[in-house]
């Protein structure tokens, strides 16, 4: 059931990508992401307010966010801290680089996600997974020959020294759900809106600092509305993939991989709405990362 949930998120993390590349495109990175945090936070703050007043109907519903400790709050800080790491340096990506190129590389999260689900939970891949990672890198790597024919130069462009590091992060990000999940026992519920909560303070002091006192950037921001739908969709596709880890024999390498199945749609869908170069191009390294994910899910 649990590799069924994981293709349940990544249908909607292939949806959240394309409304993101919308609303990114030629626009301020900073106060979209505030709006897409915050978009999710109220779509979560109405379960927030009926598990204090209506504790047994919300449970009945199976929603209820659960009392925590302070240590846990804590917890939750951290994985809010990687996240907003992460999703400023994907975004500054995404807005400068062909959501055909970006999504590709993000794909290679699972590889992170893989090698620490070796070292830290002690997962045990067996050979054909191992095949299917490195067909998965391998593929990421063909991907950076088409990426110079748009003019971009994988040694010596910034934002994908930039997207790089968000997929490290986001890959150390997934990680830890496992650990939130598994060992500190969160619904998925409980972990989103508290996770959102903290992004959206650390979102504020940061744009406190560096954006609002600037006219011209304030200016320069436009309100669309893909900006609340990222947010919604980004919460949709958590929530599924929290219900998955959720399942004790959920391996967090293998649900890694199966959320990255949210290429086809990046790419193929993306690369006809943003008319981006290449297309048939990157169909090859497509196959090839759907290939690899393939030989995970079936191995």
């Amino acid at each position: 059931m649990w590799m069924y949930l994981g293709l349940l998120s990544a249908l909607f993390l292939g949806l959240h990508n394309l409304c993101k590349k919308h609303a990114v495109r030629e626009n301020e990175v900073l106060p979209v992401l505030l709006g897409t945090t915050s978009a999710g936070f109220l779509l979560l703050l109405p379960v927030f307010v009926g598990s204090q007043f209506f504790p047994e109907y919300i449970q009945k519903l199976g929603f209820y966010i659960q009392p925590i400790s302070w240590t846990q709050h804590g917890y939750i800080f951290i994985k809010s801290m990687i996240m907003v790491s992460s999703w400023l340096l994907a975004y500054q990506a995404l807005k400068h680089l062909p959501i055909t190129i970006v999504t590709p590389i993000r794909s290679a999260g699972p590889f992170f996600t893989f090698i620490g689900a070796i070292c830290i939970y002690q997962e045990q891949p067996n050979f054909w997974q191992w095949i299917g990672f490195f067909l998965i890198i391998f593929s990421v790597l063909l991907y950076s020959k088409v990426g110079k024919k748009e003019g971009i130069n994988f040694k010596r462009n910034k934002w994908i020294f930039a997207i790089i590091g968000a997929t490290f992060l986001g890959a150390s990000s997934g990680l830890y759900d496992k650990f939130l999940i598994q060992y500190q026992q969160f619904n998925p519920q409980t972990l989103q809106f508290w996770f959102c909560l903290y992004t959206v303070v650390i979102l504020l002091i940061i744009l406190l600092i560096i954006w609002f006192p600037k006219i011209e950037k304030r200016k320069s921001f436009i309100w669309r509305w893909s900006i609340p739908a990222v947010g919604v969709l980004l919460q949709t596709a958590d929530y599924f993939y929290f219900k998955a880890l959720q399942d004790p024999e959920a391996l967090i390498m293998l649900l890694s991989a199966i959320k990255r199945s949210q290429i086809l749609i990046a790419v193929v869908i993306g690369g006809l709405l943003f008319k981006e170069k290449n297309k048939r191009k990157k169909l090859i390294p497509l196959l090839g990362i759907m290939l690899g994910v393939g030989l995970i899910l079936y191995s």
